[in-house]
């Protein structure tokens, strides 16, 4: 089936998902959680042969992580589209209004149409986004990487059986199953089929999206993100924060990948701080004040592309800085405008940070693992949007959404 193909089966999955209610939405999202479970012998099976050609292509353990898939994980997946079918629906909400005229306008929320989503070795997207679009009245067109495609594969050819299962177009839910560059290409040129595309990865994947794509495109997930430990920081909070913000999970995109730490206290603090994160596996790349200071661990001099890089790895860069003006300055320069974080005891320093960091979400004394649509108590979300135009931060089902205008007259002309 060609891509074209694919669009229009697309195009009209989206015209019946816009009519559908609430109650047949979610009809069909717990059909497909129910689906999901029925097949985790076929999805287990298809993910240990993904996991096989990843070790033997050398991919990193935290990648792994990323890729793997386990009984317990295949639960989260469908309880995961349970929890969206139990959030309130969006579809069809109304604010209205009355003009001098008397015309009256109806603000209605309606789905965006048919969504592309082009993401990498991280086979939850499948279910999570299929779910996300549904519950919001879209289609959605899915191209995950060559990683991932044999665990990607069984997990929509679940999703499909519950919708076909509930009565619904299983076409609502389409797989691009050939991985090749060109076919990512080619749907970034589907416009007219695909009305939004999310490119779901790394900075090299979401450039290449944006880069070339003649669809409007949202930019998501690259998390260049930064941890600033200030002068009047409470020691035992700040280890805590910056070991959970590396550690819990490093190859997500609201990980931490560098410590910014005030002179003041660095002498004293970074060499417990350097501890535990060795202890968790990590190791560091520093400035020359870092390196003199934690002489003796596991660091390297870093280098200017280590200040520009996301590793989503067990790897951190360390920078000492003389003053909240530098750190300001260095993530201004470095971060790619998803998580930043302050660790302080000072209002001043907590207002000043917060008004002059340009990111989606700015933490005061919090990690920034909790960028996510769940935690922001959104149910769930599609991805973390880093652009300012329609979304920024995590986007849920408001923001699969668009609004159109229905006017009420009685006869007036202008």
């Amino acid at each position: 089936m060609t891509l074209q193909e694919m669009g229009k089966q697309a195009k009209a999955a989206a015209r019946r998902l816009a009519l559908a209610s609430a109650a047949e939405k979610n009809n069909a999202l717990l059909a497909m959680a129910k689906a999901l479970e029925e097949s985790r012998e076929i999805i287990m099976q298809a993910n240990s042969r993904d996991i096989e050609h990843a070790k033997a292509n050398g991919m990193s353990k935290a990648l792994l992580d990323r890729l793997s898939l386990s009984y317990e994980r295949i639960a989260d997946m469908a309880d995961g589209i349970r929890q969206v079918a139990a959030l309130r629906d969006v579809v069809g909400e109304i604010e209205g209004y009355v003009l001098q005229n008397s015309l009256r306008l109806q603000k209605t929320r309606v789905p965006l149409g048919v969504i592309g989503i082009i993401y990498e070795a991280r086979p939850n997207v499948t279910s999570d986004a299929a779910a996300l679009c549904l519950k919001a009245g879209n289609a959605v067109i899915l191209r995950g990487g060559k990683e991932a495609i044999h665990s990607n594969i069984a997990i929509s050819d679940a999703l499909k059986s519950g919708l076909k299962t509930a009565g619904f177009p299983s076409d609502a839910v389409q797989l691009i199953k050939d991985t090749s560059r060109e076919t990512a290409t080619g749907m970034m040129k589907l416009r007219g089929y695909i009305d939004v595309l999310i490119p779901r990865g790394g900075a090299g994947l979401i450039r290449a999206v944006v880069e070339n794509s003649t669809v409007p495109v949202i930019e998501t997930g690259s998390g260049n993100c930064h941890v600033y430990i200030d002068k009047s920081a409470d020691a035992k909070m700040a280890t805590s924060i910056i070991v959970n913000a590396k550690v819990s999970r490093p190859s997500v995109c609201n990980a931490a990948e560098t410590l910014l730490i005030h002179q003041d206290i660095a002498a004293k603090l970074l060499p417990k701080i350097a501890a535990d994160l060795q202890d968790a596996g990590v190791t560091l790349r520093g400035c020359e004040k870092a390196c003199e200071i934690l002489n003796g661990y596991d660091i390297v001099p870093a280098s200017e592309e280590d200040w520009e890089t996301e590793y989503l790895d067990y790897v951190l860069a360390v920078r000492v800085v003389s003053s909240i003006d530098q750190a300001i300055e260095h993530i201004i320069n470095y971060g790619s405008g998803h998580s930043e974080c302050i660790i302080t005891d000072s209002h001043a320093a907590a207002e000043r940070f917060t008004a002059e960091v340009d990111a989606a979400a700015v933490y005061i004394n919090a990690s920034t693992r909790f960028t996510d649509g769940g935690q922001f108590g959104m149910g769930a979300e599609i991805g973390i949007s880093t652009q300012k135009l329609h979304a920024r931060g995590p986007m849920g089902l408001s923001e699969l959404t668009t609004v159109k205008y229905v006017v009420y007259g009685n006869g007036q002309t202008r």
